[in-house]
């Protein structure tokens, strides 16, 4: 014989439940005891119903009038006319039963433990009338059986406790008097040795599938629910949750303590101790395997076999000097918490046993404070030990498999990813088992870190980022073309996933957590985002708390540099086309490199200098590899070079920054360019990453333009280029006329930093440099004489949105 259990939503309404009688009408269920839950959501509006009852709220009534309503709408849909007549008037009896009960509670003003179990047992009780009715008209014969009369407990209502040798002699005893070999039975209630109506605990059906099984010895125990099977993580939170097709009992336990709804904890021990499979099926899929829980599993999942979850925790924290080497503390401890029957959920202690730590339900905190406190009371006023300590808004995450056992790294793993993500670990428990790896984490980053956690032990396929871009002009733009083109390409090449999930510009921005549509983003931020807000942009970065998150800032705007630092220290990545971070302060630079390093969150700014060349990553490279940098030599500037290798006289001065401005091998303001500001960046840049203390206060600028360009706006600044037409002309006949080329060169060396135009010979590398390119000289210690050489096309939006693309690669 079989043992099924039908959930609230598998019998939620009159077509779920015509799901349950077409999965009974199987041969192999002819022989079965289901037990069945209430409808869906009945429990809680009863529960609610007894509340507002006894606040001497009236809204009870309205209450019952819906829950009534809804009992006989679904039995009228379910059965035909000349089958509804006993079972509604079942349905009237029992409403007014409860409303009687109800009036009772309110008129007394008060809800002991008891009358909720009574009137808590209202929605099994019906739920179960309703579907053996039903059935029988299918002409499904079956038995109704009342749990009450056959389930026996203690008198803990609210959470009873199964007095199991009664209870297997009176299931015995009535199926062997019974000539029915189909039966159903409410879940979740039972009696007390008074008669008085007792309840199992909330999932309390599972438990009574269960117990009916382990009595009779079943065959097999059957859950059946709206999910295909155990998951590999909550499907709500990790849309890449895989199914758990085959596990232990053991896991399962450890599973569904920390969380897993899917089956209640109390469920399998039983079943356990019989021997007896449980499967966790999908009424909605019936088809489909599902989960197989057994004593010795095929195992076809990987060392981890689930991740699950606790969410409002209290950790409580008992610690003192006084505690040191005393025998006695835990002892002690645990029996306060027992006497006021608070739960402990993990425990941890420092070796040094100068403090023992304890999680527990948040609605079990304050009482648990009060008596630990009050046991402790002369240890605590002599100063032995400091008052209970108390950390709300905390969960619990666990990585749970029996191979861990067997295996090393695991902890590190999950203490690595962790890290690399901000999420910070309050409290460890492992067992000696090495079934199962307890983290306590902050409730805000409990989404965060199972899938952080799944992605590092389940999604080997693939990793995944998730992008907050800043900047959608001529570098932003292009940038997102490049990811949309190349998303398939490093999903299948580089198992990488790349998801654009926030974009803003100055006027709009706009958020979606599973990835905007990249094809029609324009439009999309045209007409769904909301008004730009940078503060709001970043504060929804963070509140978002999304793995592997990177803010991409495509910007010039002194505003956005300055938000960095917050979002290193949330160990988000910050990917800078921006130069004004990297070339503040020496002070704020140092401070960016150490909350990346801090809070493992990368700071990469490659196109800071050479837009897409390799300056930054060569440098690196030499100074990690213990080289010594000793001079640098650049044209760094694409604009000017852009500029001077298009400037012959034969066209005005400014003509030529107009071409290179529309061109967009300028900044927004071209002065930064000409003026050489844009280049002192670059060198400075370059000379701190090679280890160099320096600010822009220590270049020399041997600038070119005349000082009346620097006044007014922008087009005023074209205005007046015009008008010093004859300085240009001369700067270049004066440099012809030497058969030399004009170039604004960067130099670095000995500690000292210098921009400035320089007339350049045919014999230097500088001379054969073309169009908008950069070169970058490093002379070092292993490159003394002959220099690294790195060179190429220095501006332009596309080879810089292919600099900023490369390091949101090189984050992953």
């Amino acid at each position: 014989m079989k043992v099924l259990k039908f959930g609230g939503s598998s019998v939620k309404n009159a077509e779920n439940i015509n799901k349950v009688a077409a999965i009974l009408q199987q041969e192999k269920y002819h022989h079965a005891i289901v037990v069945v839950s209430a409808l869906g959501g009945v429990t809680d509006l009863l529960i609610q119903t007894g509340t507002f009852a006894s606040k001497g709220n009236e809204a009870y009534k309205e209450t019952l009038t819906q829950l009534e309503k809804r009992h006989l709408e679904t039995t009228k849909t379910l059965l035909p006319v000349t089958a509804q007549s006993s079972c509604l008037s079942k349905i009237k009896q029992q409403f007014n039963e409860l409303e009687d009960i109800c009036e009772g509670v309110f008129r007394l003003g008060e809800l002991s433990k008891r009358t909720q179990d009574k009137i808590i047992s209202f929605g099994e009780l019906l739920s179960s009338t309703i579907i053996s009715t039903f059935l029988l008209s299918k002409n499904i014969s079956n038995e109704w059986i009342d749990s009450r009369a056959v389930i026996k407990t203690d008198s803990n209502f609210g959470f009873a406790s199964v007095d199991f040798e009664k209870t297997n002699s009176l299931i015995n005893q009535f199926l062997q008097q019974s000539q029915q070999t189909l039966f159903i039975a409410p879940g979740f209630i039972a009696s007390n040795e008074e008669n008085f109506t007792t309840t199992l605990g909330r999932g309390g059906s599972d438990y009574t599938a269960a117990i009916y099984a382990a009595a009779i010895n079943a065959e097999d125990l059957e859950i059946w629910t709206d999910v295909t099977g155990m998951m590999t993580a909550d499907p709500r939170w990790v849309p890449n949750a895989k199914t758990i097709w085959h596990t232990s009992y053991r896991e399962a336990m450890e599973l569904s303590h920390f969380g897993a709804k899917v089956i209640y904890p109390p469920t399998i021990q039983p079943a356990m101790q019989r021997g007896i499979k449980i499967w966790v099926k999908n009424t909605f899929e019936p088809e489909a395997f599902g989960t197989l829980i057994e004593e010795s599993p095929v195992h076809t999942n990987g060392i981890i076999t689930g991740i699950s979850s606790i969410n409002h925790v209290t950790l409580l924290s008992l610690e003192g000097s006084g505690m040191v080497g005393i025998p006695g503390f835990s002892k002690r401890l645990f029996e306060a918490l027992a006497s006021e029957k608070v739960n402990v959920i993990l425990i941890t202690q420092s070796s040094s046993e100068h403090s023992i730590c304890v999680a527990v339900n948040t609605v079990d905190a304050a009482k648990a404070q009060k008596v630990v406190d009050a046991a402790f009371d002369y240890e605590i006023k002599s100063g032995k030990v400091e008052p209970l300590k108390t950390e709300h808004d905390q969960s619990i995450v666990a990585l749970v498999g029996d191979k861990m056992k067997s295996h090393t790294g695991i902890a590190g793993k999950m203490f690595y990813a962790f890290g690399r993500n901000g999420i910070n670990i309050r409290a460890i428990a492992q067992g000696s088992s090495e079934r199962n790896i307890s983290a306590v984490v902050s409730y805000s980053n409990v989404k965060k870190a199972v899938n952080v956690l799944h992605e590092a032990f389940f999604e080997s396929a693939y990793k995944q980022l998730n992008l907050f871009i800043i900047g959608t002009g001529n570098v932003g733009s292009r940038l997102l073309a490049q990811i949309q083109q190349q998303q398939e390409y490093l999903l299948q090449q580089l198992n990488l996933q790349v998801r654009v999930t926030g974009v803003a510009n100055s006027k709009k921005m706009l958020f979606n957590n599973d990835g905007i549509a990249l094809h029609n983003w324009k439009e999309t931020l045209i007409h769904e985002g909301e008004e730009s807000s940078l503060k709001h942009f970043i504060q929804s970065i963070i509140d978002k708390n999304l793995r592997n998150s990177v803010f991409v800032d495509v910007t010039a705007n002194a505003d956005v540099a300055k938000v960095y630092h917050q979002l290193l220290t949330k160990s988000v990545a910050v990917v800078a086309c921006n130069k004004i971070a990297a070339s503040s302060s020496f002070q704020d630079y140092q401070k960016l490199k150490k909350a990346s390093k801090e809070f493992s969150a990368p700071f990469l700014f490659e196109t800071n200098v050479g837009a897409g060349l390799p300056v930054i990553g060569t440098l690196n490279d030499l100074v990690k590899s213990g080289d010594k940098v000793n001079k640098i030599q650049a044209v760094l500037s694409g604009t000017l070079n852009f500029v001077f290798n298009h400037y012959d006289g034969s066209r005005t001065f400014a003509e030529v920054v107009k071409q290179a401005q529309d061109e967009g091998y300028t900044e927004p303001d071209p002065r930064l360019d000409l003026g050489g500001t844009d280049v002192m960046r670059k060198i400075m840049i370059l000379a701190r990453e090679a280890g160099e203390k320096i600010e822009m206060e220590d270049i020399a600028n041997n600038g070119f333009l005349p000082q009346s360009c620097f006044n007014g706006s922008v087009a005023d600044f074209y205005t007046e280029m015009e008008k010093h037409e004859a300085h240009f002309k001369s700067l270049y006949n004066e440099a012809a006329n030497k058969k030399c080329k004009l170039k604004f060169v960067a130099t670095f060396n000995n500690g000292k930093a210098t921009v400035g135009l320089q007339h350049i010979p045919t014999e230097s590398d500088f001379y054969h440099l073309y169009g908008k390119d950069n070169i970058v000289l490093f002379y070092t210690q292993r490159y003394p004489e002959q220099p690294l050489v790195v060179k190429g096309a220095g501006a332009g939006a596309d080879v810089t949105a292919s600099g900023v693309f490369a390091d949101i690669i090189r984050v992953a």
